[in-house]
């Protein structure tokens, strides 16, 4: 790599090196080669080329001499014409009946929806990944009580399976979506110039034109669009990288989460922190939650990519104009880039995630009582109290219990319902002292936290 330019940090600081290799412009020549060769081996059927020059085409397919094409795309202007250039010049005898009957996005096109599925299918094994290991740290800690926050302020007692469990969920949702997509994502095939396929019928007859998408859809293994103009629909593209976006909404949210309850003021969980990482060069003792602020600052990249791909689907002007061609170059690339560095920050975070048990129940025992509140007023409501006397008089001894707990006292509040007379009519102590045990507040948090992680090991054995 030239340090000497600018480099993308794409190009070695975020994602993998096999997204990278899908969208390299190595694997991107190499991919309209086949498809060259995939279209002479059927034109063969047709006798508009012979096996001799298709054979000759396929034992040059991989040699792609980027130094060679670059050099005649300075001159020509046109990428696909200088790489079918060079391949031509290599394959003399054969190089006359490439690309016949084409338009260039019979190629670009098909070969960019190829590098989609491809991206697709390390995404969706990254996704599994991620879902396997919460499934493993859901029933780890499905049944360990903390507090839950709402307007982040404390609220009641969930578990933090059961706070893993949400996200997972919504995960789940995105990778199914996904493969879905993955399943029914379409190609422009082979129609010409402005979708007509009207070359392709002087050449092979328009009674052939149905048999002929048909073989080389299956030599390729793509599915075709019924209809098309020069491009394929290009909203596909913004189907495509707005589930992107969407699965990082949701690695985004977590990633948040975690960088709140890393903060010394809560401190429950942490993602993992190195043997020699440096946190600040100011400050030593600094252990930052780099992975997760690195998700987020990612996640915001990727939420605006969609936007650009809305745009290019509605200005692609009749049957199509160019103005799309510059950014999908980055848009989908990046897309695909970002999702993988995420997912893969967020497998790392996982695969050694903190958790701070005496920090949890620290919490717990200090906001517990408060969410208890509302256990006693169903609890008093049930034996015949009046609920909104109840209210009041519970809000009244929150807030002298807040007091307290806001100058750094121990939360009173156990005490004060446990003492309160008008509750006593109703409750005996002991049994007021065990409604405000907020720990055990939890519903079916527990069995459905389990239950969801158990569904998700059924659909990743192993």
């Amino acid at each position: 790599m030239d340090n000497s330019i600018y480099q993308s940090p794409f190009s070695w600081r975020y994602g993998s090196d096999e997204m990278r290799k899908i969208w390299s412009v190595h694997n991107t020549r190499t991919l309209w080669r086949r498809i060259w060769v995939a279209l002479a081996e059927v034109q063969v059927e047709y006798g508009l080329v012979s096996s001799h020059q298709a054979a000759l085409l396929k034992n040059k397919v991989d040699e792609v001499d980027l130094s060679r094409s670059l050099e005649v795309e300075s001159k020509l202007q046109h990428d696909l014409m200088a790489e079918l250039k060079v391949f031509a010049e290599q394959c003399p005898e054969a190089g006359g009946i490439l690309h016949l009957g084409a338009t260039s996005m019979d190629i670009k096109d098909n070969a960019g929806v190829l590098q989609q599925k491809s991206a697709l299918e390390l995404i969706l094994q990254r996704s599994r990944e991620v879902l396997i290991y919460l499934a493993g740290l859901i029933i780890e800690w499905a049944e360990t009580p903390l507090i839950g926050f709402t307007h982040l302020q404390p609220a009641e007692p969930t578990t933090l399976g059961y706070r893993l469990a949400q996200p997972a969920q919504d995960l789940l949702n995105y990778h199914q979506e996904l493969t879905r997509f993955s399943e029914m994502i379409k190609a422009k095939g082979f129609t010409g110039a402005v979708g007509t396929s009207a070359s392709f019928a002087v050449l092979l007859g328009k009674e052939n034109l149905p048999s002929f998408q048909d073989k080389i859809s299956r030599k390729l293994d793509l599915s075709f669009y019924p209809v098309v103009n020069q491009t394929y629909p290009r909203i596909q593209d913004y189907q495509l990288l707005s589930l992107l976006a969407g699965q990082g909404a949701v690695i985004y949210k977590l990633a948040f989460d975690l960088r709140l309850l890393q903060s010394p003021v809560l401190g429950e969980l942490a993602e993992p922190f190195g043997k020699n990482q440096v946190g600040s060069s100011a400050m030593p003792f600094k252990q930052n939650p780099i992975k997760a602020e690195k998700i987020n600052s990612l996640g915001r990249i990727l939420a605006q990519l969609p936007r650009t791909a809305w745009d290019n689907a509605a200005h692609s002007l009749l049957e199509r104009t160019l103005d799309d061609s510059a950014n999908r170059r980055i848009v989908l690339p990046e897309a695909f880039l970002c999702a993988d560095e995420m997912l893969i920050a967020l497998t790392e975070i996982l695969s050694g995630l903190q958790v701070y048990e005496d920090a949890i129940q620290k919490n717990l025992s200090e906001y517990g009582p408060f969410a208890a509140t509302e256990k006693v007023m169903m609890l008093l409501s049930k034996k015949g109290a009046d609920r909104q006397e109840i209210h009041q008089r519970l809000r009244d001894h929150s807030l002298q219990a807040w007091a307290a707990v806001r100058l750094g006292e121990p939360n009173p509040l156990i005490s004060l319902v446990g003492g309160d007379p008008v509750f006593r009519k109703y409750l005996s102590a002991e049994e007021l002292n065990d409604a405000m045990q907020g720990e055990g507040y939890l519903g079916d948090a527990v069995d459905r936290a389990r239950e969801f992680a158990e569904g998700i090991k059924d659909i990743f054995p192993g």
